[in-house]
């Protein structure tokens, strides 16, 4: 079986997207990652698996500027929740095949739906991320990243 890694490899060369991999020291944290690849601290996507209070089916990966916070409201209201919580790091592995940190802002389940504030992609002309790995960036040009992963655009940010 593939790694999420190597599931967006595939996906990014099948629809041509202009990106780049860096390999650097295992690193989750945003702005500390953002040193090392040489990027902003916004232009990091982080993405953050969150679900409902109401019923733990309903997962959300909300993804934001690395140098901003996350909205619990604003999320719950994109995905049509009563109330949005963050996923624990044992349910962000088991949904997504990822450690907390690594998850990519893209949605590899049907299940889970994909929410992008549009002052990730609105305010540069390329997305970070780590790639399924700490140890594994990409860079990504944001009108590819918005036109493979289709996500809902929704502000999230508190």
């Amino acid at each position: 079986m593939s790694t999420v890694f190597e599931k967006l490899i595939a996906l990014l060369e099948r629809e041509q997207a202009r990106f780049r991999v860096l390999e650097h020291p295992a690193e989750g944290r945003c702005d500390v990652v953002a040193a090392i690849r040489g990027t902003a601290p916004g232009q990091g996507a982080k993405a953050m698996l969150c679900k409902s209070k109401a019923d733990d089916q309903a997962l959300v990966l909300a993804i934001l500027p690395g140098d901003k916070k996350l909205d619990f409201r604003k999320v719950a209201a994109a995905a049509g929740l009563k109330k949005a919580t963050l996923a624990s790091p044992d349910e962000a592995q088991r949904e997504t095949g990822c450690a907390i940190g690594a998850i990519p802002p893209f949605s590899l389940s049907p299940s889970i739906k994909l929410i992008v504030d549009p002052a990730l992609t609105g305010d540069f002309e390329e997305i970070a991320f780590n790639a399924g790995r700490l140890d594994r960036s990409m860079i990504l040009d944001s009108a590819d990243y918005l036109r493979i992963a289709k996500p809902l655009l929704h502000p999230l940010c508190a």
